[in-house]
């Protein structure tokens, strides 16, 4: 009995450290913000990436923006949970965030989320407040 208790709390410890790994999916500078929520993220979400050079990302598989209804369709079909996050490269032109959001409304997602990085007070220059 032992023993394959100590093989299930290796398994856990696996899976604790190889989860974030695999959430990461498209990497983006994501913009700053002041005025966060923190919301963990989880593996059931549904994102979608705007690269640097507006290359859209369906939970890390490239789509082309004409496809994007029809697969953000496909995607949230079968979840309770009818939000998608949008991850945008800082860099990106705001015309292509709305380009998306406008995708997604007519696939009919009417709960949309930005994500951004918070920002702290360090490096603020004498900033008051900062946090979330």
């Amino acid at each position: 009995m032992t023993p394959l208790v100590d093989v299930m709390l290796v398994l856990l410890i696996i899976m604790m450290l190889v989860t974030p790994l695999l959430q990461q999916g498209v990497s983006v500078k994501l913009p700053v913000a002041r005025n966060t929520t923190e919301k963990p993220q989880t593996s059931d979400q549904t994102i979608i990436a705007i690269a640097r050079d507006k290359t859209l990302y369906l939970n890390a598989k490239p789509v082309s923006k004409d496809e994007l209804t029809a697969k953000v369709t496909e995607a949230i079909e079968s979840k309770k949970e009818k939000v998608v996050l949008i991850r945008a490269d800082e860099e990106v032109e705001y015309s292509a965030v709305m380009e998306a959001m406008d995708k997604l409304r007519q696939a009919g997602i009417e709960d949309i989320g930005l994500v951004t990085t918070p920002k702290t007070s360090q490096g603020q220059g004498g900033q008051a407040g900062g946090g979330q």
